[in-house]
């Protein structure tokens, strides 16, 4: 992991705690949440305030996250906002710390000025022994306070602030008033400067977990299904369908029926063949790294002649996302690739519009888990997985490719590959024009129905 490490491509954007002050206010709330401390003069946290290397000193890398459900955090700095969230369980834990930080951007600047900031992002489980009670987290409710208890006591001196302003004796209560003053030390003037967080809420709908070999569960949808990622569960479940990854006829359709996929290749506002033309690079570099193959420079030119070295034992994925190349630049035969080809996967993306668009694509790559790029993108925790199975000369070229080629500009990567999330209105065709057969069975080809 060096290499990415070196690159900026593992552990980028945490940030570093090395004041004393900070550092014995992370403790205070690390003590609160968990009972232990940290002995360390620095470290990093990511955006929950969990420390990779108080992960290590202590043996747990979830000493923040007990039994991987409730997620607890550790506010230093507004500025975590920006960073990642290392070993996540759910994939709306991020978005959630994220929009809590930015709804309360002022308060937690206050608040931080003088102490750290502890919370729990709380749903209606504890743990989550079986799939099953998966489906019970529907809210995830944010909870936070100082060490100091700076907010509990904000909303009691709100409260003696309204007794005051509505008894009419108020100003001859001398314990009242020693009571406001005593709490106004602590909080600061709270009617002008608000530090009250509030009760925070938010939905969990359609989401993917790290349990259970990694599902994804989409019930806010009109045809709700499971996708698993590991072992399908013996148990029954709330939807219609569960699909493993072995299924991929059954996947192909849900995402199908529910309308949030779209190919590649016709995409609006993109090149689709420079896209597909990358995914063969990267199929390509590993077959050549899997069959022990000299890759030279790896640079344009020698993988094109390693692709005709390697002629027929060129992968399937490779061969078939040729095809849609020729079709879209050389007005070739078009391809017929259904879903049960092992380039299928390869050739969609998610609906731009779609609320669910980094969901779906995190789906998508680990379906087509040879495209390192969107692996990388929208799954990093099965990149990192990845990463470390793969040959050195394989583990070279993808650092490389990706620090040169993607965080030179990650915005504009994204751009191109998702598209933006503005939904596109598209005008009917005119009368006159005759649907062709990409129209008519879409770029999979025919799909059979469940």
């Amino acid at each position: 992991m060096k290499r990415l490490i070196q690159r900026g491509l593992m552990f980028g954007n945490l940030i570093r705690v090395d004041s004393p002050a900070l550092i014995e206010r992370y403790n205070r709330a690390l003590e609160g949440l968990t009972g232990k401390r940290t002995q360390l003069p620095d470290f990093h946290i990511d955006i929950s305030g969990y420390s990779p290397e108080i992960g290590d000193e202590l043996g747990d890398d979830l000493y923040l996250n007990p039994n991987g459900c409730n997620r607890q955090f550790i506010i230093l700095t507004t500025d975590q906002r920006r960073a990642p969230l290392l070993n996540a369980k759910f994939s709306t834990s991020r978005g959630i710390l994220r929009q809590f930080i930015e709804d309360n951007e002022a308060k937690l600047f206050a608040l931080t000025a003088h102490d750290a900031v502890a919370g729990e992002l709380m749903n209606s489980v504890y743990e989550v022994s079986t799939p099953a009670k998966l489906f019970d987290i529907r809210k995830i409710v944010v909870e936070a306070d100082t060490t100091q208890a700076h907010v509990a006591n904000a909303r009691l001196l709100a409260d003696k602030i309204d007794a005051f302003q509505a008894e009419p004796d108020a100003w001859f209560d001398d314990v009242l008033i020693a009571e406001m003053i005593g709490l106004a030390k602590q909080t600061g003037d709270v009617t002008r400067t608000p530090i009250d967080l509030g009760r925070a809420e938010y939905e969990q709908d359609n989401f993917w977990t790290d349990h259970f070999g990694g599902l994804y569960v989409f019930r806010d949808v009109e045809h709700p299904a499971v996708i698993a990622m590991g072992e399908k569960p013996v148990e029954k479940l709330p939807v219609g369908d569960v699909f493993t990854r072995n299924e991929p006829n059954g996947i192909a359709t849900f995402l199908e029926v529910n309308g949030l996929v779209e190919p590649v290749i016709k995409a609006r506002g993109v090149n689709g063949a420079t896209i597909l033309r990358q995914k063969m690079d990267f199929i390509l570099v590993d077959a050549a790294a899997s069959k022990g193959e000299d890759m030279g420079a790896m640079s344009a030119r020698e993988l094109r002649q390693l692709a005709h070295r390697m002629g027929s034992d060129l992968p399937e994925e490779f061969q078939a996302l040729a095809a849609l190349v020729r079709w879209a630049e050389n007005n070739g035969k078009w391809p017929r690739i259904t879903s049960r080809h092992p380039a299928y996967f390869y050739t969609l993306r998610a609906r731009p519009d779609h609320p669910d668009r980094d969901l779906i694509n995190q789906l998508l790559a680990e379906l087509a888990a040879k495209d390192f790029r969107q692996l990388f993108i929208c799954h990093k925790q099965a990149f990192y997985q990845a990463y470390a199975r793969w040959p050195e000369r394989k583990k070279e070229y993808v650092a490389e490719f990706l620090y040169r080629d993607y965080m030179a500009n990650k915005a504009g990567a994204r751009e191109a590959l998702f598209g933006g999330r503005e939904v596109a209105v598209q005008a009917p065709p005119p009368p006159s024009r005759k649907p062709d057969l990409v129209d008519l069975v879409g770029p999979w080809g025919a799909i059979r129905r469940r």
